[in-house]
C-alpha cells in the first residue's frame, strides 16, 4: 500500500541499515520548510532507527553543519531563504553528508542539475515512504562502500571538554581521568549526545515503549550521569530536567 509524503507504514520500529546495538544511528538533516511535509519525512526515518533533525530554512542548517556534520542531508530545492541547488553545493563542500534532493520540482532538466551538482539521489513529491527509507539507505551504503566504512558508526564524541568512546564505553573528563560507564549508562548518554538540544522522552532514552510511570530505572541512570560530568549535580547544565516532558543535553557535540 502506498503511503503518500511519507506517511508511516505501520507500528514496527525499523533498525537502519548499516546500524546495530553497537553504534550510534546514521544521522540524517531534513531540510524542508513545509512543516507538514517535515514532520512526515521525520516520523517516517525515526520508524525506521534513523537519527535525524528538521531545519526550515537553508541557514538554520548552515548553523548547525558548523556543530555537527551528519550522515545524509535530505533538500528541498524550493527553501525561503536560498536555492536548494546552492545549498547542495554549500553543504557537499562543507563535509561528506549524502544528499538526497526531495522536492515538487519534477522537471528533468531540475533533476540533471541536481545529479551533476553533487546529489546522489532525487525523489520528487508526493513520494512513498518505503521507497524514501530505501534511497537513504542505498545512499549511505554507497558512500560507506566508497569510505571504507559502516554508516552510522561514528565512535568518539566530544562535548564541554568530556570524550565518550561509545565503543569501549570509557568517558574522560576534561582532565584525563577517565571513567568506566555501565552498558546501561553508555546507552543513555550515547543517546543524548546523538540528539543534543532536543528535549527526549524516558522512552527514548531507554529505548523502549510504554514505560511505567513507576520505573524510575531512567531517573538512576540520569543520577550517575550527572555526578560524572557535572560540576553541581543538583543544579545540572549539561542534562536539563524538563519537566512533563523528559530531558534534555544542553552542550554542543562533535564527532570523530
Amino acid at each position: 500500500m502506498n503511503h503518500p509524503h511519507g506517511t508511516p507504514a505501520g507500528g514496527t520500529t525499523h533498525r537502519a541499515a548499516g546500524a546495530d546495538d553497537s553504534s550510534p544511528p546514521a544521522l540524517v538533516y531534513v531540510i524542508e520548510d513545509d512543516p507538514a511535509v517535515a514532520k512526515l519525512v521525520l516520523s517516517t526515518l525515526q520508524e525506521f532507527g534513523f537519527a535525524c533533525e528538521a531545519f526550515g530554512s537553508g541557514a538554520a542548517v548552515l548553523r548547525r553543519l558548523q556543530v555537527e556534520k551528519p550522515d545524509l542531508c535530505i533538500i528541498d530545492l524550493g527553501l525561503p531563504d536560498m536555492d536548494g541547488l546552492d545549498l547542495m553545493r554549500r553543504i557537499t563542500a562543507a563535509g561528506n553528508a549524502g544528499v538526497l534532493i526531495l522536492t515538487g520540482r519534477g522537471h528533468p532538466a531540475d533533476r540533471v542539475m541536481g545529479l551533476e551538482l553533487g546529489g546522489d539521489d532525487y525523489v520528487t513529491k508526493p513520494f512513498e515512504s518505503r521507497e524514501l527509507v530505501a534511497r537513504v539507505r542505498s545512499i549511505l551504503r554507497r558512500r560507506a562502500l566508497a569510505s571504507g566504512q559502516a554508516p552510522g558508526q561514528r565512535r568518539y564524541a566530544s562535548f564541554n571538554g568530556w570524550r565518550i568512546d561509545c565503543a569501549a564505553n570509557v568517558l574522560r573528563a576534561p582532565d584525563g581521568t577517565e571513567h568506566l560507564l555501565g552498558t546501561a549508562e553508555t546507552q543513555v548518554l550515547r543517546c543524548f549526545v546523538e540528539r543534543p538540544h532536543q528535549i527526549l522522552t524516558r522512552e527514548q532514552l531507554m529505548g523502549a515503549r510504554d514505560l511505567l510511570p513507576t520505573d524510575r530505572s531512567i531517573d538512576v541512570r540520569i543520577s550517575r550521569l550527572r555526578k560524572k560530568i557535572e560540576a553541581d549535580p543538583h543544579a545540572p547544565a549539561i542534562i536539563k530536567t524538563v519537566y512533563g516532558a523528559g530531558y534534555l543535553f544542553a552542550a554542543n557535540v562533535t564527532w570523530e
